[in-house]
């Protein structure tokens, strides 16, 4: 499996406070079944102020740590971007960390509050589509706003987005609500990749095993296109027509 959002590297966010957990989180991670994981700390302005920059030379130096360790997982970075309206301007200077490409397009993985739906959220959307930018939004299941009004996620469907599910969601990881809404997701197949938010070993831990088996259960052919497929062609771990 490919996991494309994770919070692993240690010390950057509010992720893996420590280099042992860190890689403690990669072991676990291997034994959940994922092959490649990509990490993504958050951009949060004002919370987490990481850069380009300063998420790539923390990536290089986990890296090297990932294989001094001889754990099998391969690595790569991007960002969870919390939505601001300083996004344009860190494209412009090149310093938004995409995920990979899909159907001839970067991929950002755009955060919203769990608390509601950000007002200007669709003038945005459609500043990225037109600067070849594809939106990926993190755990919708997870937004309070939506769960309340499940019809904004057609909204948002409407806008061109992507989704991007969170593996614990399916498990109860989050509570009842938030499960009773990815289930509702999951019957519409309105998601496009499951990923794990990894940010520790207990609290919130690496359920994409768990996640992919009742995924599975429910359609096979679905949830190897949102573990497998489509994430691998995000990454290009995985060729387009892949079956």
């Amino acid at each position: 499996m490919i996991d494309l959002h994770s919070h692993i590297l240690p010390g950057i966010d509010d992720g893996a406070r420590t280099l042992d957990i860190a890689l403690e989180m990669a072991q676990q991670a291997v034994t959940c079944g994922v092959s490649h994981m990509v990490c993504t700390p958050h951009i949060h302005r004002g919370y987490f102020d990481n850069s380009q920059s300063s998420i790539e030379a923390a990536f290089h130096s986990f890296n090297k740590h990932v294989k001094r360790e001889s754990i099998p997982l391969s690595l790569s970075f991007a960002a969870e971007v919390r939505v601001n309206e300083l996004i344009p301007v860190w494209h412009k200077k090149g310093e938004l960390p995409f995920l990979g490409t899909y159907n001839g397009k970067n991929v950002l993985l755009l955060e919203m509050p769990h608390s509601h739906i950000p007002q200007g959220i669709d003038v945005l959307i459609k500043w990225l589509l037109r600067n070849n930018i594809q939106p990926l939004i993190a755990h919708p299941e997870r937004n309070r706003e939506l769960i309340a009004e499940n019809y904004k996620f057609n909204w948002l469907q409407r806008q061109g987005c992507l989704f991007q599910a969170t593996a614990g969601a399916f498990v109860g990881r989050f509570g009842d609500k938030v499960e009773e809404f990815a289930f509702r997701l999951l019957e519409e197949r309105a998601f496009h990749v499951v990923a794990s938010d990894t940010h520790d070993l207990v609290r919130r831990p690496n359920d994409m095993e768990a996640a992919y088996e009742v995924i599975a259960n429910f359609d096979y052919k679905y949830a190897q296109e949102t573990f497998i497929v489509t994430p691998g062609i995000i990454t290009a771990l995985v060729q387009k027509h892949a079956d």
